[in-house]
């Protein structure tokens, strides 16, 4: 067993912050703002901020637009829901906007 001479006492309490100090620093990194791992909760905006999708329907219900987005799923229209500050939104790419327009109306 090696001995380290007379601060063979102060070993022990200076391993013990080294590892305090790394625990530390690992959970501001995890829980501070601006880097968490966590992930955020989205944001809602206006209809017109989602870029290049066009809104081809506004439902009542979160439900009602899931029911509508399956039955584009199902037509071959990729779509999206997106909660809006006005509501939710069923939205699609442009060239799909007169087909899926066709679906949901009828």
């Amino acid at each position: 067993m090696p001995t380290w001479g007379s601060y063979s006492y102060v070993y022990g309490p200076l391993m013990a912050l080294v590892a305090i100090g790394v625990f530390v620093l690992v959970l501001r990194w995890a829980f501070g703002r601006g880097s968490s791992v966590v992930e955020r909760p989205p944001l809602s905006g206006n209809p017109d901020q989602y870029g290049l999708l066009d809104s081809v329907a506004s439902p009542g219900t979160y439900i009602e637009a899931e029911i509508l987005r399956k039955r584009l799923d199902a037509s071959g229209i990729k779509a999206t829901v997106a909660m809006t500050n006005d509501g939710p939104r069923l939205m699609v790419w442009p060239e799909d906007r007169s087909r899926a327009e066709s679906i949901v109306g009828s």
